[in-house]
């Protein structure tokens, strides 16, 4: 399988948002290599989780997000459920959960409830070791600022708006892979 022929089905033009999504992705794959090569205790499958990191985010351009050049119809938060329904259809089982488990630091049924979130109302946590290290080195960057890696200070403020339960996955993470 290859994850750039699967970008270039859904994102045909080259323009802004391509770019945005192979450097952004590219950035994510970048690292949860070097943190699979730093933890060779954790058996992470190097190949899955370069391949996934490169599709994680495949769904943005269903969203409403005109700052990263997204017209889409739905809200930006879909875009990990949105994804993971692309990666079904295209038989990508595993690489779907990746994509619906690493909005935010993954969203609990409880905080979806809780938040009224506008996205279906189901467990959405990361539950393997891929798909957590995949959901963790996703918060070090972000889309509007290309070339730049966040602090873990940083990346941990970014995820405090989706509550208290993500900030205490997200610090699980850091002693797990930091």
């Amino acid at each position: 399988m290859n994850p750039i022929e699967i970008i270039n089905k859904y994102y045909p033009q080259n323009n802004e948002l391509k770019k945005i999504v192979m450097v952004h992705s590219h950035s994510v794959a970048k690292k949860v290599l070097e943190i699979a090569d730093r933890h060779p205790e954790l058996a992470i499958d190097r190949k899955f989780v370069e391949e996934a990191a490169m599709l994680h985010d495949i769904g943005i351009f269903l969203t409403q997000a005109p700052s990263i050049y997204c017209f889409g119809t739905h809200p930006y938060i879909c875009h990990g459920y949105l994804g993971a329904d692309l990666m079904r259809s295209e038989g990508l089982d595993r690489h779907a959960l990746v994509c619906e488990r690493h909005t935010g630091a993954g969203l609990s049924l409880h905080e979806i409830i809780e938040q009224k979130l506008p996205v279906p109302h189901r467990e959405m946590v990361p539950v393997s070791l891929e798909e957590q290290l995949i959901c963790f080195a996703d918060k070090f960057f972000s889309k509007t600022h290309l070339d730049e890696e966040k602090t873990i200070e940083k990346a941990r403020k970014s995820i405090a708006k989706y509550g208290e339960e993500g900030l205490c996955r997200f610090d699980e993470w850091c002693k797990l892979f930091a």
